[in-house]
């Protein structure tokens, strides 16, 4: 029997990261059909069950789970020889994959992606905004941008140096039937439009003046894990919303939300940039990194 091809134990290593055929074919730009006879030769060859499957749900055995903890490191390896390449090369080449989340995307991401594209068009950008929390390592991302508070200790941290602030609004008709909101305890009888997180956990909304912190749990019938759609209810008057300040601009600005406690609001550390220790950076990070930064 032939031995396995580099082709695919790297269809392998792509089922095995994402536990699904269907993603990994889209990953690798090749049908699922061609993707289960991939993985169905490297078992043939192999002489082992790779990997358990059902209608439902696909799982490593545990040969697969050896494989894969053999495999992983190595094929890294052999991804950061090829991406040495480029070195030689007069500009950048390859695919950039960036694991984001939905807000840190519009912050940093969106701003930046044209001018990137167009100053290195042999690079390739993958960027997934999830506000879940992702292990890029396992799930194949180059680099992840999220608040620093997300980011695994094990980590190189790159700040982006800029500051978000949160801003807390209602409609001008919610004033006008609720009366002002002078101080953040004001908002404690009201419904207001809660912010949960992927994990469930529901936002306790933070003010601080003159080194007085207050936590507020606020009480509400909406629940919302999107920004976005945090700012759909406050404009549609279901109640106030504690939204980042540059997703609220607009809607401040036309007169449709009223933003109260900005002396509440104090400003923060914005997203970070991070990505494994022990990985080389490929010359399509650093390009990224530096035009983020300002110097590219």
């Amino acid at each position: 029997m032939a031995p396995p091809t580099l082709p695919h134990l790297m269809t392998f290593l792509a089922v095995a990261r994402l536990l699904s055929f269907q993603k990994a074919s889209s990953e690798l730009n090749l049908s699922t059909s061609a993707v289960s006879h991939a993985i169905r030769t490297l078992e043939e060859r192999l002489g082992v069950s790779l990997f358990n499957r059902t209608t439902r749900s696909v799982a490593l055995t545990e040969a697969g789970e050896h494989l894969l903890g053999r495999l992983e490191p190595l094929l890294n390896d052999v991804g950061g020889v090829v991406d040495e390449m480029n070195l030689f090369r007069d500009r950048p080449s390859g695919r950039l994959r960036i694991n984001t989340s939905r807000y840190a995307a519009h912050l940093v991401v969106v701003p930046l992606m044209a001018r990137f594209l167009a100053a290195f068009p042999d690079i390739t950008l993958d960027i997934v905004d999830d506000n879940g929390i992702v292990d890029i390592v396992g799930a194949g991302f180059d680099a992840g941008i999220r608040f620093l508070e997300s980011v695994p200790e094990d980590m190189v941290v790159v700040p982006l140096g800029r500051d978000c602030r949160f801003a807390a609004v209602a409609t001008p008709a919610w004033f006008d039937a609720n009366g002002p909101v002078l101080h953040p305890n004001d908002l404690l009888p009201h419904e207001c439009v809660r912010y949960r997180f992927p994990s469930g956990r529901i936002f306790r909304w933070e003010f601080e003046k003159d080194g007085q912190r207050i936590d507020l749990d606020v009480k509400g019938r909406v629940s919302v894990g999107d920004q976005d759609l945090a700012l759909a209810a406050a404009i549609d008057g279901i109640g106030p919303a504690f939204i980042f300040e540059d997703v609220a601009r607009d809607a401040i600005a036309s007169g449709q939300l009223v933003r109260v406690l900005e002396d509440w609001c104090p400003r923060f550390a914005g997203p970070v940039l991070y990505y494994p220790q022990q990985r080389r950076v490929s010359s399509a990070l650093r390009t990224f990194i530096d035009m983020a930064l300002g110097e590219g």
